[in-house]
């Protein structure tokens, strides 16, 4: 049973690797014994999480790219090739939101930043469908390639402020199940899709929003607690055992599904 859930022998790219719920991913299949691309802007983090992990005597490349940009990804792809030899799966981790994608409380509905809600849009949707596009053909050459999207809460219920942020996360769970299908009907169980739902961790985007400086909640974030039956924030690594079995071979049988991480978040009515 245990041989199942190994990712040994095979590799996996992680899109947004350099950020917080992205060292949390990449951690998680070093443990279970697979070689990581960490892809991600940010030259300096991708690189040095590459080091600690070959320095542990793991498997790990940087790979420097933004996920709207595919020659850049072209090129990522193109290095894995080189390095690996293959890809087994990819972890379509990239996304979030940006102030330019958040409407205020006090702010006129009908005067919201429409830019600034495309972006956020797009980096969520297509920072998802680009990768996808570009790394798919060497997942399809492997014979079990396994693609997992990062979902949300947003996804599944009407979060104020962060409307950009709602609807790309709305997209991509509607291009979860649509390109699972797609993917079944060419390549039969051979290459298949799905999504990790986290609820609420904190990250580098959302930690103001959710906390002050002393560590308590703001009021958004007792909201928050309130509606998460666990009373608590989830930590990053707590993902880790859900994103290493959709990946695995012991979900073979499983696509177009999505597995919420989220302390119940997203079953509690609020009574």
């Amino acid at each position: 049973m245990t041989e199942q859930f190994s990712l040994r022998d095979k590799v996996i790219v992680v899109t947004g690797g350099t950020g917080i719920l992205g060292e949390a991913f990449i951690a998680g299949i070093v443990a279970a014994g697979g070689a990581v691309g960490i892809l991600g802007r940010n030259a300096e983090v991708a690189e040095q999480r590459a080091r600690a992990i070959t320095e542990q005597g793991g498997r790990a490349l940087a790979l420097v790219a933004d996920v709207l940009d595919e020659t850049q990804l072209r090129a990522a792809a193109e290095l894995v090739r080189t390095t690996f030899g293959h890809l087994d799966g990819l972890v379509n981790g990239a996304g979030g939101n940006a102030p330019d994608g958040v409407l205020d409380p006090e702010a006129d509905v009908f005067d919201m930043n429409i830019e600034g809600m495309k972006r956020v849009m797009d980096l969520n949707l297509w920072g998802t469908v680009l990768p996808t596009q570009v790394f798919g053909p060497l997942l399809a050459e492997s014979g079990n390639g396994s693609i997992v999207n990062i979902s949300s809460m947003n996804s599944k219920r009407a979060i104020t402020k962060v409307l950009g942020y709602n609807m790309g996360k709305a997209a991509v769970d509607c291009y979860n199940q649509w390109f699972a299908v797609e993917m079944a009907n060419r390549y039969a169980d051979k290459l298949r899709m799905n999504a990790l739902a986290p609820g609420f961790f904190l990250t580098e985007q959302n930690r103001d929003l959710l906390t002050n400086p002393d560590g308590t909640f703001t009021e958004r974030g007792g909201k928050v607690i309130r509606q998460t039956p666990f009373q608590r924030f989830g930590q990053p690594e707590e993902l880790q055992g859900a994103l290493v079995w959709l990946l695995s071979d012991a979900s073979r049988f499983v696509t177009g599904s999505m597995i919420c991480v989220d302390g119940g978040f997203s079953i509690f009515g609020g009574v």
